[in-house]
């Protein structure tokens, strides 16, 4: 099936032992942070820059497959979102799609649904700002 069988192998027992989901593909800067990692999943096209943080329940993850015109799912192509330097996201947050760029210094609150890039240092969160 063209999937490398010793990574994927790595990847089960480590998701199996610590509740966290990194697909091998991913490609992972200098000094990345999980915080209590159970339920963490970070898809195959994401790219992670430097000194980024991420806690519990986080998704990375795709926003749709493209289609051929018979149905069946398109292979390959940027389907995960990147993160560029020194991002946080905090717990419960879910980001989707090979388009979205989390900008350098962002900050994503807990609980929130980001299918759009954000810009550098922006801070984002669901709840209403008292």
């Amino acid at each position: 099936m063209g999937v490398p069988l010793l990574p994927r192998i790595m990847n089960e027992w480590a998701h199996q032992r610590t509740g966290v989901d990194i697909h091998p593909g991913a490609t992972i800067g200098k000094y990345f942070f999980i915080d209590h990692g159970t339920g963490v999943v970070i898809g195959e096209t994401t790219i992670i820059g430097e000194r980024v943080k991420i806690y519990q329940s986080v998704t990375l993850g795709a926003l749709s497959f493209n289609r051929n015109t018979d149905g069946s799912l398109v292979k390959g192509g940027k389907r995960h979102p990147t993160l560029e330097n020194k991002v946080t996201i905090y717990a419960n947050a879910t980001i989707l799609g090979g388009r979205t760029v989390i900008g350098e210094g962002a900050v994503i609150g807990g609980g929130t649904w980001i299918t759009r890039s954000v810009a550098p240092g922006q801070k984002v969160t669901s709840g209403i700002q008292g």
